[in-house]
């Protein structure tokens, strides 16, 4: 079997290859898509980094090849839609940069303490500021992490270790897992409130957009200081510029930005408080390391033993087992994505309860979509087939099925339960016709939705007016409504109200949607 690396790669990597007996390796860096295209066919296995892009062309061309590994966690240059269904296996190393970033961000919190670039730089001209370069301890400080995935996890322990205290926010980890780690779990304007230092390790999607504006910066502590080496666009840079020009934030450390590289008149340019690196978060040595071992060793894991670890694109099911079950599959995943998105709380528990015919194909792989689907809206690291139940354990969820034969009203039925601090949520669906998604329950009313892309799902008082006063102001403010369907356990009872609109609402008009008489609650919902 032949591997192609054509990206550079580290020794450490190339060298399992070499020395696995049946597995010849070749190193290509360079290439021109004309020229990936012409050597492909020869290759059961291609390592890339970022450089290489594997387009539709070079896959269409590569009539051997089983696996394509990315040697660390973004895909973008890989169209894995084509090699899907060209049924190659798309693997990358999602953690092998957890430890440098980890590392990175305590290094810029404390060169934030110290004003080391600063006072370095100052050196360098021939300068002597002691007294412009005044720091501030960190010792029995209050550090506040917004994030307690694996990255964020890893900054609690170092910064535990330098005696601080740590409260994070985390709607989606589990006490539990949190007092192991020695962090007190807050909402999120008590972090505001509290912390000294804030350090950011939330993925970057509708929730976390911005999430650090002027609105967010006048709750904290006047002299605060701020770290993000998780994505750019979590944090408003002209809003952060501004309060650290006023002495609202002391100081900040940036590694990642909302363009990279930054534009000329990126607004954090030219503020002597505020530390700015080009995106370094995984550029260590060691890092760069791990990711070539780690993805030399699930290829030959696969291509010895068949084993795929890491996918990001296939499921591990056969051929025609995955045909006969992939309707509920889908169903699964679309019910795990609702429930996920109308739940509050940490979650601690995933009850999953099939009945009827459904029993009669393979569960596990439809487990594992409606946890993807619990779990794919909330984490930053890449939630597939492959570790969707180890992450749901990382986070302290606990999973179980429920099997029973029993019949009811429906042939087969797939119901979904979350427990969470704050109480608990469920869904159930089934197939009209063994093919049609529908969703038969929701938190305990019986309804009949089709899962539509985007959703409004209302808890409200059943009432005239109601539909009235949601329709005029979704009409008012040029948002379509596709459907509707409703639910109630009695006439001028609670009940629930689904729409199904054709774009999504902003944040402004949710609230507004609220504040409607009778309304109790409203959730989005993008699936």
């Amino acid at each position: 079997m032949k591997v192609l690396v054509s990206d550079k790669l580290s020794p450490k990597g190339i060298k399992i290859f070499q020395e696995t007996e049946g597995i010849q390796v070749d190193v290509k860096t360079g290439m021109a898509e004309k020229e990936l295209m012409e050597c492909i066919p020869a290759y059961d296995a291609l390592v890339v980094r970022s450089e290489t892009k594997v387009t539709a062309a070079v896959i269409d061309a590569a009539k051997n090849l089983k696996v394509i590994g990315r040697a660390g966690s973004g895909v973008d240059n890989i169209d894995t839609q084509a090699a899907t269904k060209n049924g190659i296996v798309v693997m990358n190393t999602p953690g092998g940069n957890t430890i440098t970033t980890a590392e990175h961000a305590v290094a810029m919190l404390l060169a934030l303490c110290r004003h080391i670039p600063q006072a370095d730089a100052s050196m360098k001209e021939k300068k002597w500021e002691k007294k412009r370069f005044m720091g501030t301890e960190y010792f029995g400080k209050t550090a506040g992490i917004l994030g307690l995935g694996k990255i964020g996890s890893e900054v609690a322990k170092r910064l535990r270790g330098l005696m601080m205290k740590v409260v994070a926010y985390d709607p989606f980890i589990s006490t539990e897992a949190a007092q192991k780690l020695e962090v007190e779990l807050v909402d999120l304007d008590e972090l505001f409130i509290r912390s000294d230092f804030i350090t950011i390790h939330v993925p970057k999607g509708p929730d976390t957009m911005n999430i650090i504006n002027a609105q967010a910066i006048a709750k904290m502590k006047d002299g605060v200081k701020i770290v993000n080496c998780a994505r750019g666009g979590i944090v408003n840079e002209q809003d952060l510029a501004d309060a650290v020009k006023s002495g609202k934030v002391s100081g900040a450390a940036f590694d990642v930005f909302s363009q990279e590289p930054p534009p000329e008149g990126n607004p954090l340019f030219g503020i002597p408080q505020i530390i700015m690196t080009p995106h370094l978060g995984a550029s260590t040595e060691e890092a760069q390391d791990k990711v070539a071992v780690d993805i030399s060793l699930q290829i030959v894991d696969m291509l010895k033993n068949g084993t795929i670890c890491n996918a990001v694109n296939a499921p591990c099911v056969p051929t025609e087992v995955l045909a006969n079950i992939k309707p509920y599959i889908c169903l699964a995943e679309a019910m795990g994505k609702i429930l996920c998105q109308i739940a509050e709380g940490r979650m601690s528990q995933l009850l999953i309860n099939y009945s009827g015919e459904v029993l009669n194909n393979e569960l596990a792989p439809i487990t594992v979509a409606a946890i993807k689907g619990i779990l794919k809206p909330i984490l930053h690291e890449e939630v597939n087939d492959v570790n969707a139940m180890i992450t749901a354990k990382e986070r302290g969820i606990k999973v179980e099925e429920i099997k029973e034969s029993t019949v009811g009203e429906y042939s087969s039925l797939i119901a979904l339960k979350i427990k969470t601090d704050k109480g608990e949520a469920s869904i159930a669906g089934t197939l009209f016709n063994r093919a049609d998604p529908r969703i038969v329950n929701l938190n305990g009313f019986d309804v009949e939705i089709l899962p539509a892309k985007n959703m409004l799902i209302f808890a409200n008082i059943d009432k005239p007016g109601v539909i009235g006063n949601i329709g005029t102001m979704l009409g008012e403010n040029k948002i379509n409504i596709a459907g509707m369907q409703f639910g109630r356990e009695s006439p001028g009872g609670k009940a629930v109200s689904i729409v199904s609109i054709d774009s999504p609402v902003s944040s402004g008009l949710l609230e507004k949607l609220k504040g409607l008489p009778n309304v109790v609650n409203v959730k989005s919902v993008v699936l």
